[in-house]
């Protein structure tokens, strides 16, 4: 059965997307910890990220990078903190988030954004990417 992120991935649910290649997705977390919070994911669905091959593992690394740094460039934040985690959705998925204090990491403080919201923060990031 496909992962919600695949269907994101093939859009059969609308996300708010900062970037896209032949083997990679990244888009707006719609539950995030700070306003730009991100997941990039890999187009083939894996479960576990120490499941995937090296070559998919390192190009993810690398697009989530590229992202981060334009995370980094439209967003005001002291970093963009970088973590794996993987139990709620089975298809590896990186976080990216603007961290301006610990407990943007925590996964405990959510926010709350209007779908226009989003769309700005998505324009932002989307306008950085080099």
């Amino acid at each position: 059965m496909e992962s919600i992120f695949t269907k994101i991935i093939n859009g059969d649910i609308p996300s708010y997307k900062i970037a896209e290649d032949d083997k990679y997705f990244a888009f707006l977390d719609i539950n995030p910890n700070a306003k730009g919070h991100t997941l990039c994911i890999p187009k083939k669905e894996v479960d576990k990220i120490m499941d995937m091959d090296e070559a998919l593992y390192l190009g993810l690394m690398a697009f989530s990078r590229r992202v981060g740094k334009a995370i980094q460039a439209a967003i005001d934040c002291k970093r963009v903190g970088i973590t794996v985690i993987g139990l709620e959705v089975p298809h590896v998925h990186v976080h990216l988030i603007p961290l301006n204090k610990m407990a943007d990491a925590t996964f405990m403080n959510k926010i709350e954004l209007s779908p226009e919201e989003f769309e700005d923060i998505a324009l932002k990031i989307r306008s950085k990417m080099k």
